[in-house]
């Protein structure tokens, strides 16, 4: 068995790994975790059309199938666990049968069936930003309307959002704030339904208060691909019991589906 786990956008390979390392550990589980292009380690960056997620799915499944050092694609089934923009790669990864999918788990959803849905339309705004003054486009940021609002529904929602001005090469990838909110996970509803049609088992998990990754979002997920939904605690409420909420539910249901 191999375990995927994919970050979310701007962050990197140790995201999911310092989130659900320490519950992953079946004896012989091949833990993968990536750096999707200009993230972490990854040197990639290239232009706009790089960042379409269909070829951000398949860097990341040529990645895992090198991985596997085989010489050969691999059969083993992949558990996949992707956290917002990975959970997005995740879908197209499992939808486009890029790899053998056998169980996902979607954290906190943010795209959808729109380009550049309301939700996500304040990256492309840091992204001109970094292009523009770099890490002291936070100044201008934090005084906009869109970050103020964010602010006022949850300040750890806008604290992630400053943390994008200070990332690794934040200004030199801006353009990955810029196209990766510009994709879509899914055609419509019917194509997630036909995820479970598949046999492939999911958990979507979602938190309220969460204006980037609404959870209205995560229920439309859920429903559509006939999949448990996970109601986690807000990350304001207290981030080391909505962090410990997340391990403990998507533990629990790996065991039960295992």
């Amino acid at each position: 068995m191999t375990t995927l786990l994919l970050h979310g956008l701007g962050a990197d390979r140790r995201q999911p790994l310092d989130l659900f390392g320490p519950v992953l550990t079946t004896p012989g589980e091949r833990i993968v975790a990536v750096d999707v292009r200009a993230h972490g380690a990854n040197e990639l960056i290239g232009r706009a059309e790089d960042f379409a997620i269909d070829r951000l799915a398949q860097e990341v499944a040529d990645t895992v199938t090198v991985a596997d050092a085989s010489g050969e694609a691999s059969t083993d089934p992949v558990t996949v666990i992707g956290i917002s923009m990975g959970a997005a790669i995740a879908m197209r990864i499992a939808l486009r049968g890029l790899l053998p999918v056998e169980r996902a788990v979607f954290v906190r959803p943010a795209f959808d069936d729109q380009s550049l849905p309301p939700n996500l339309r304040v990256f492309p705004v840091i992204g001109q930003l970094l292009h523009e003054a770099g890490a002291a486009g936070a100044a201008e940021f934090r005084e906009g309307a869109r970050y103020q609002a964010i602010a006022r529904e949850s300040p750890s929602g806008a604290k992630g959002l400053l943390a994008q001005f200070t990332s690794l090469r934040a200004a030199e990838r801006a353009i990955r704030l810029v196209e990766v909110p510009r994709n879509r996970a899914f055609a419509d509803d019917a194509e997630l339904a036909g995820l479970g049609a598949r046999g492939i088992r999911s958990l979507v998990v979602a938190a309220p208060r969460d204006p980037v990754h609404p959870f209205e979002l995560g229920e439309r997920w859920a429903g559509a691909l006939g999949a448990p939904l996970e109601r986690l605690p807000a990350r304001d409420d207290g981030l080391p019991v909505y962090t410990a909420h997340l391990r403990e539910s998507v533990a629990a249901w790996l065991a039960a589906t295992r």
